[in-house]
């Protein structure tokens, strides 16, 4: 990734930061005010080593106070040094209950922060950067800027990870055939942060740091006159952090997508392992997928420790010729005391502004190595971002709901890879009668009845709803028309009820039970700890496969759509069940077009009509008995071969 992609990067991930302007304005105007105390901090020390150490009367130091400071120190002339003394520490305690500092050292001076101890890995570490809280200062104003700060970074994050995930909602059944789902749970949990992570230095940093430089220099000038070898060192300090980074820009970058790809296989090992532990369980493969998670996860913090090690090698590579520059410092301001231009005390506060512009200055040249690691996981974002998404057709209008036929016309449809899966498709399903489509496993009979909400979408031939093109119509009326019963169970962590009415929240307590007893589900559900209220656990663990099947028929029953889809829906259910479901879908299919997917002959026996498919292609169409009564037919030799297995 070159520089410019890099800075694309960066400037489109402010536009996510956009809504919060105002915001990160506060946050900045809280940063100038923890800067102000520390300008002010190194005066209190000085004034005692000067005046209650050395004895120096006020006046009598080598260089004047600056005005600022006059008025103040106005009032301790002719003080005695234990007067002194009181004023300082009185002057250091309200330091400390403001902004939690009282001098210039490290150990005099406290920032708040809400980071939590975290591993070497990428994902304990985002963790702390989607909920950042710090200041530079701490006491009052730190409390304050840390609560506010803590609110600021939780709100990005969630704006940011709630858009990725709408994206995420709105794409193709098919975008993920070929990526691992826990892949994608990475980049939206732990790929997210880097947004906070670019922005607040983009933000902060040279904002913060020229304020800082630009006061510290005017300072310097304005107490020890013309000394061009201090401002010269920062600026000097300020070109090797560039040049020391640089060229590390790249490497790190590399290296922080590489840990993060290694996090993100390791949450998708975890994932499929926790998804298929009855399958794993039951073949005896649990050491092979311990195995499996132990190479990906200590690939994991192994890649996280190469980061760290290039970090720690950038920062020795700055450091040396650092050293030489601040020592060369060192001995010029000592010259300067021992010569009597300086007293002990302005060595202490000169060193202290130099640290300060030194900090400054490096802050500044480190930004560009820093910003390095927040590149790789917006990359890993705005890809899912970029995926091509489900989008009405220009024009698109809302559909009335389906009154009276559905029809496909010379329809085909090829996979991505250009496989094709469907070809000239043309059937006729009318509302008040049963479809059911038949045919070997592979044959095209779930693709074909994902065309009808557009989950796929031909790629010849139209599919027509009352005559009208359904590639003309928005997809929301286009689904809100269609019921749907996958092949593959799919319950969520909510009550029974909750799970009914997942696609018509609104469904009143009536409808619900009445759809649960069409589908057989009624008497187990009030059988349960809590009926209809019990919780299932994800996925449903709490309950058999084929009450899940029920479940799910209950749902689609309740949603009251105009189409009713159902694939493979009693393949869990016992002859007692499956023949209450036949009758319901008799009785549904009087204000429903219902389309049926099975292989079991007692299912689609009584449709009114049987679609039989192979090879994508329809060979035959008919009611049962019309197909039965073909001697050589595709259908009658698949329903002898399902008798002949059955006996």
């Amino acid at each position: 990734m070159s520089p410019r992609e890099t800075l694309r990067l960066l400037a489109r991930a402010f536009r996510y930061a956009a809504p919060f302007k105002g915001r990160f304005l506060g946050k900045y105007l809280l940063l100038l005010a923890s800067i102000a105390p520390m300008l002010v901090m190194p005066w209190p020390l000085k004034i005692l080593i000067d005046h209650v150490v050395e004895g120096r009367a006020i006046g009598a130091q080598p260089l004047p106070y600056p005005p600022f400071l006059q008025p103040i120190m106005a009032t301790l002339v002719g003080r005695s040094p234990e007067e002194i003394v009181f004023w300082v520490v009185l002057f250091s305690l309200s330091m400390v209950f403001l902004v939690g500092a009282a001098g210039s050292g490290s150990n005099e001076r406290d920032q708040a922060n809400g980071y939590l101890a975290g591993g070497h890995d990428q994902a304990t570490r985002t963790e702390n950067e989607a909920n950042a809280g710090f200041s530079m200062a701490s006491g009052v104003l730190g409390l304050l800027d840390f609560r506010f700060t803590l609110r600021l970074t939780q709100a990005v994050n969630h704006h940011y990870r709630a858009r990725l995930f709408e994206r995420i909602q709105s794409l193709p059944m098919t975008a993920f055939n070929d990526e691992r789902i826990g892949d994608a749970v990475f980049r939206v949990m732990y790929d997210t942060p880097a947004i906070t992570s670019a922005v607040y230095r983009i933000i902060l940093t040279p904002m913060a740091s020229l304020v800082m430089s630009l006061l510290v220099v005017w300072l310097l000038r304005t107490l020890f006159g013309n000394h061009p070898i201090l401002w010269h060192s920062a600026l000097l300090l300020l070109g090797l952090s560039f040049v020391t980074s640089l060229p590390f820009a790249g490497a790190l970058r590399r290296r922080s997508g590489d840990s993060r790809r290694a996090g993100a296989t390791t949450t998708a090992t975890l994932e499929e392992g926790l998804t298929n532990i009855l399958a794993v369980q039951s073949l005896g493969a649990e050491h092979r997928e311990q195995g499996r998670f132990d190479r990906d996860s200590w690939a994991s913090f192994s890649q996280h420790r190469a980061v760290l090690a290039l970090s720690m090698s950038i920062f020795l590579a700055g450091l040396v010729p650092s050293l030489f520059v601040a020592s060369r410092v060192f001995f010029y301001v000592a010259d300067l005391v021992i010569q009597g231009r300086l007293s002990a005390g302005d060595f202490l506060l000169l060193f202290s502004y130099f640290g300060m512009l030194v900090f400054s200055c490096i802050e500044v040249g480190a930004l560009w190595i820093r910003l390095q690691e927040a590149s790789a996981g917006l990359q890993r974002v705005f890809f899912l971002m970029d995926l091509p998404t489900e989008r009405d057709p220009s024009g698109a209008r809302p559909f009335p709901p389906l009154r009276h036929t559905l029809r496909m016309d010379a329809v085909d449809y090829r996979y991505p890879d250009g496989t094709l899966a469907l070809h000239d498709i043309t059937l006729r399903a009318e509302v008040g009668r049963i479809t059911a489509l038949a045919g070997p496993a592979g044959a095209g009979k779930t693709t074909l009845a994902s065309l009808i909400p557009r989950f796929l979408t031909p790629s010849a031939g139209l599919v027509r709803f009352d005559g009208q093109d359904s590639a003309e119509a928005s997809l929301a009326s286009l689904r809100s028309q269609v019921a749907f019963v996958f092949q593959e169970t799919v319950l969520f962590d909510a009550s029974v009820e909750q799970n009914i009415r997942l696609g018509r929240p609104q469904a009143s307590d009536a409808e619900v039970r009445r759809a649960a007893r069409i589908a057989g589900a009624d008497e187990f559900i009030r059988a349960l700890p809590e009926g209809y209220r019990t919780r299932l656990g994800r996925g449903g663990g709490k309950l058999s496969v084929g009450q899940k099947q029920r479940l799910s028929i209950a749902r689609a029953l309740v949603r009251d759509a105009p189409i009713l889809i159902l694939d493979e829906p009693t393949s869990a259910l016992d002859p007692k069940t499956e023949q209450q479901l036949v009758a319901a879908l008799r009785e549904a299919s009087r204000t429903r077009l219902v389309l049926v997917i099975a292989h079991r002959l007692s299912t689609i026996r009584k449709a009114d009509q049987i679609l039989f498919l192979e090879a994508g292609h329809i060979v035959e169409r008919g009611s049962h008995e019309e197909l039965m009564a073909r001697p050589q037919g595709a259908y009658r030799r698949f329903v002898e071969l399902q008798i002949l297995g059955a006996a």
